[in-house]
């Protein structure tokens, strides 16, 4: 019982630090503007991540098209985890480092938001989709640990996870990304609007 105790308490001590940092509740607001601005202009949110973090790209990417509070119309977001046969392809012909990059050069178009998570901020296969991004003129967002690795000095906004644990790191995250959906749910498609 005590490490289930422990895991809850830690949890819970995560989630106070980022409910009580000021500047991590701006950067989500930042970053619900950002994607906002680039759905309403007929931009398209990309998602990108390895292990976890792959799932949850892929549940971002989800509650964008499908809906996450209520019923709305879709929004344009698609999660480059998912397709196994150009996964496998670029990883079989170029590299597993370019898995992401192809990826976003095939898809990504000025005006786009690459959405990029790693815990530890280092995974070469998302660095190289974020730096493929920005070469394109997509704008980056991060979502990583406390010390964000490689990945703050190549996005537009990071934010920062208040933990070094993956675990941890990974619950803000999709918390976040569901902060994230809801503010821009509201902003695209107020509620009481017909779907």
């Amino acid at each position: 019982m005590s490490a289930i105790v422990d895991f809850l308490t830690k949890t819970r001590d995560t989630f106070q630090v980022a409910l009580d940092d000021s500047r991590f509740h701006a950067t989500l607001a930042e970053i619900a503007d950002l994607v906002t601005a680039s759905l309403r202009g007929g931009g398209k949110l990309l998602t990108i991540g390895n292990g976890g973090s792959a799932g949850d790209a892929q549940h971002i990417a989800g509650e964008f098209v499908s809906r996450l509070n209520y019923d709305r119309l879709p929004a344009a977001a698609v999660a480059l985890t998912t397709d196994t046969s150009v996964i496998t392809a670029i990883g079989n012909d170029y590299g597993y480092e370019h898995v992401f990059e192809r990826q976003v050069l095939a898809l990504g178009r000025p005006g786009d938001v690459l959405l990029a998570l790693s815990t530890s901020g280092r995974s070469p296969s998302v660095l190289k989709a974020m730096d493929a991004a920005r070469g394109l003129g997509l704008r980056v967002v991060a979502f990583t640990g406390a010390t964000g690795g490689a990945m703050p000095e190549r996005a537009d906004l990071c934010l920062h996870a208040p933990s070094d644990a993956t675990p941890l790191i990974q619950q803000i995250h999709i918390t976040a990304a569901h902060i994230v959906c809801g503010l821009v749910e509201e902003n695209l498609f107020p509620r009481g609007t017909a779907a």
